[in-house]
């Protein structure tokens, strides 16, 4: 039986190898593995990419988020507002600086944060919202500038999933006051370890969170501020360096892959496959569908499904079997099961299908067989 992963990084090495060995070939020969000229050329050329003024390399997409909300001098007292449905760090950096996290319910069509619920969580206290642009895709940006610029809110972007998506023909990462970027492996732009990166047009805000992220440093030796550290490592960003000249062909091949499922998963009874906003354009770092929910019927339940496609070789995840609102971390906020009901119900639905660049019409056609198969049981 031939498997089928959710990603294979290994076909992704083989189209570059020859490039990426020179790139870090040059590094090791070099003697400097820390800063230097391939971490300032990847800032500089990705900061264009994003179509910003300042772009800060750092050590993960999670200090990213860190190094904004500091930059931003937010901490104890203060509330941000960020989805009920996304990886645990974009709440778990809030709770790091001191800050509470507020949940917002999401979208059931685009995984993303219900804007139209913002309003409403927006207290005296709150300081800034974390959009998820979740699974590739942009948060309506259009609307939620709006909300923060009328209540004075900082916006930061959670780029993590999505770097190359746009809104309304502007790059995530540029419309904010903050783009944070991850670049793990899994990624769309994925380095082959940890990663990440800060983007803004704020020079004030820049110069905040590169001394933040230099131990606080004002200059050498001397510290201002608490900082931490938290390099991009030289090595990454050769690597990431070669990766970025691919980045838009592969983001193009997750496209085609991602309309021919919604062509033919589509009409499948019991799966929701994900929408597309017209005004944005998604990368798709994962394709997620929705396996309709019905306790009396085994057929239609995302675990069963999931097992009997693991039966055939294909490989799939759940991003996320657990809201935010009701990880054991927050249990001290006092949210209650039923509180954001569509984040919940999403929690026991969402299944995402294999998709990478490299996925195989014939690999796709298998997954799609699959699928089909086990639902029509």
């Amino acid at each position: 039986m031939n498997k089928i992963p959710p990603l294979d990084l290994s076909q992704q090495y083989k189209l570059i190898a020859q490039e990426v060995s020179l790139a870090v070939g040059k590094v090791l020969a070099s003697g400097y593995y820390i800063g230097g000229s391939e971490v300032e050329q990847f800032e500089q050329q990705f900061g264009e990419y994003i179509g910003v003024s300042e772009c800060i390399g750092c050590n993960s997409g999670t200090d990213a988020l860190f190094l904004a909300l500091r930059a931003l001098d937010i901490g104890p007292g203060d509330e941000v507002i960020v989805p009920a449905f996304t990886f645990i760090a974009t709440a778990e950096v809030v709770s790091a600086v001191g800050a509470t996290p507020v949940f917002v319910d999401i979208e059931a069509n685009t995984f993303n944060l219900d804007v139209d619920q913002v309003k409403s969580a927006i207290t005296s206290q709150t300081k800034a919202i974390i959009p998820v642009h979740l699974f590739g895709q942009s948060v309506n940006m259009t609307r939620l500038m709006a909300i923060a610029q009328t209540h004075h809110l900082a916006v930061i972007e959670d780029c993590a999933q999505a770097t190359g998506a746009t809104w309304d023909g502007q790059k995530v990462g540029c419309i904010g006051d903050i783009g944070c970027f991850s670049f793990f492996p899994t990624k769309n732009l994925g380095a082959c370890g940890d990663g990440g990166a800060v983007t803004t047009n704020d020079q004030a805000i820049a110069a905040k969170m590169r001394m933040i992220k230099d131990h606080g440093q004002s200059s050498k030796y001397n510290s201002a501020v608490v900082g931490i550290n938290s390099r991009l490592d030289t090595l990454q960003a050769a690597i990431l360096n070669v990766k970025l000249r691919y980045l838009d062909q592969w983001n193009a091949q997750r496209s085609h892959i991602a309309r021919r499922y919604h062509q033919l998963l589509g009409a499948v009874p019991g799966l929701t496959v994900p929408q597309e906003l017209p005004d944005g354009q998604s990368v798709w770092n994962q394709y997620t569908v929705r396996v309709e929910h019905r306790s009396t019927d085994l057929i239609f339940d995302r675990n069963v499904v999931r097992a009997q496609l693991a039966e055939r070789g294909i490989s799939t995840m759940v991003y996320y079997p657990v809201p935010l609102h009701l990880q054991s971390l927050y249990q001290n906020l006092d949210y209650q099961p039923g509180q954001f009901p569509v984040a919940e119900q999403l929690s026991q639905e969402v299944l995402s299908l294999p998709i990478f660049p490299e996925l195989t019409t014939v690999q796709q056609d298998c997954v799609i067989y699959a699928i089909k198969d086990c639902l029509s049981q």
